[in-house]
């Protein structure tokens, strides 16, 4: 009788599980959407990164100890952007996210301001883990940008800007 020859099919391989959830980890941070006008003051412009998986999303980061989420803000934008003339106008809200790090969850609440850039001449700078940061126009920006809780606050953001409301 003739032996069959084995054929490994995509079904027959062996897949390894991930380990299974053993903690439920908070992490809270904060973050801006941050904006200048254009020089014809006619439009708004966005500051977005680029993150090491090529996401365009806005300058965030985890709240220290001590620190209120307005003054985290403010500190990831200067080190993610290297814009430090800017202030905080208004909260805009926070969004929840979850990601798995390897047996844990973590579960992420960031609370988002909206930050006027006040010097034009400022040139935001990169951090090495980013692949990109540039402004945006606001159209650009809103279909550039990776979450769309994020795209939401910035349409909220919009309306503030335009209508004055801080």
């Amino acid at each position: 009788m003739p032996t069959k020859e084995y054929k490994e099919s995509p079904f027959s391989r062996i897949f390894h599980k991930k380990p299974a959830i053993q903690e439920i980890v908070r992490e809270p941070t904060s973050g801006g959407i941050v904006f200048r006008m254009t020089p014809d003051q006619r439009d708004i412009e966005i500051l977005l990164i680029q993150d090491s998986k090529n996401r365009w999303t806005i300058p965030k980061g985890h709240i220290e100890p001590g620190e209120t989420a307005k003054q985290t803000a403010i500190r990831e934008i200067g080190e993610e952007s290297g814009l430090h003339h800017v202030r905080v106008l208004t909260w805009l809200g926070k969004i929840h996210f979850k990601y798995r790090r390897q047996d844990k969850l973590v579960l992420m609440t960031t609370q988002i301001y909206l930050v006027r850039a006040l010097d034009n001449h400022e040139k935001p700078q990169k951090e090495k883990w980013m692949n990109g940061i540039r402004w945006f126009s606001f159209g650009d920006a809103i279909d550039a940008i990776e979450y769309e809780d994020i795209e939401k606050l910035m349409l909220i953001a919009r309306k503030k800007i335009r209508s004055g409301e801080f």
